[in-house]
């Protein structure tokens, strides 16, 4: 059985200032959003994050940036957050920009033991500065790292008291490479249920992964809305 913690503010025991923080999500989708407000809370700083983005403004890791509790980002891109590029152009935030692909790939690396791999995309842009480059059929291919963190954080749909976890359709996103690849991984989930009500056919995130859960509700903001005309 995990253990199962009553607030977010009490899963976030441990985690210390400088520490590398893994957070699933893509956008304001499937972010593990209690737990990251209890490290805003808590002020936890001088943060290294990976995560595919940086969320908006107002919520998600847009609320750590707010703060300034972070030091460094590895993301895909900037997204929808302002003040994610003007801590950026006033060199506020030290950024790795990773190809989306690339940076999904170096978190199931770093989850599945693997220290490095080759892959094509980046080679001949700024992406591969300062990385060995080999040819491999007649193609050229960069070197590039596992990437491991102190802590994952992720957010699940439903999970077990064993910390089987279940995303929901989209959620699932960057959340499974990110709950393997952590020291310490943190599960808020939506639906807790008794161990073994989950079909073992249907789980993305064995429990094994999982250190610490805790059952929490979700607003499920929109990053942006677009409707259609009537």
């Amino acid at each position: 059985m995990k253990q199962i913690y009553e607030t977010a503010d009490e899963i976030i025991d441990g985690i210390e200032d400088g520490a590398t923080i893994l957070v699933g999500g893509f956008g304001l989708c499937g972010i593990p959003e209690n737990v990251i407000q209890a490290l805003v809370k808590k002020g936890t700083t001088n943060l290294t994050i990976v995560s595919n983005n940086c969320g908006v403004d107002d919520w998600g890791l847009g609320l750590l940036l707010k703060k300034k509790q972070i030091k460094k980002i590895y993301a895909s891109y900037v997204g929808e957050n302002k003040e994610f590029e003007r801590q950026v152009i006033n060199g506020e935030l030290e950024v790795e920009l990773v190809p989306q692909g690339t940076l999904a790939e170096r978190l199931r690396a770093g989850g599945a033991g693997i220290p490095a791999f080759y892959t094509p995309a980046g080679v001949g842009t700024p992406v591969a500065e300062g990385k060995e480059i080999r040819t491999f059929e007649g193609k050229e291919y960069l070197l590039e790292r596992a990437i491991k963190g102190d802590v994952s954080i992720v957010r699940a749909h439903t999970g077990d008291t064993y910390g089987n976890l279940v995303y929901r359709k989209t959620a699932q996103n960057f959340n499974p490479m990110i709950a393997a690849a952590g020291k310490l991984t943190i599960a808020e989930v939506e639906n807790l249920q008794e161990a073994g009500s989950i079909d073992p056919h249907h789980i993305h995130t064995p429990g094994i992964y999982v250190n610490r859960m805790l059952e929490a509700a979700q607003e499920n903001r929109i990053e942006r809305k677009t409707v259609r005309e009537a």
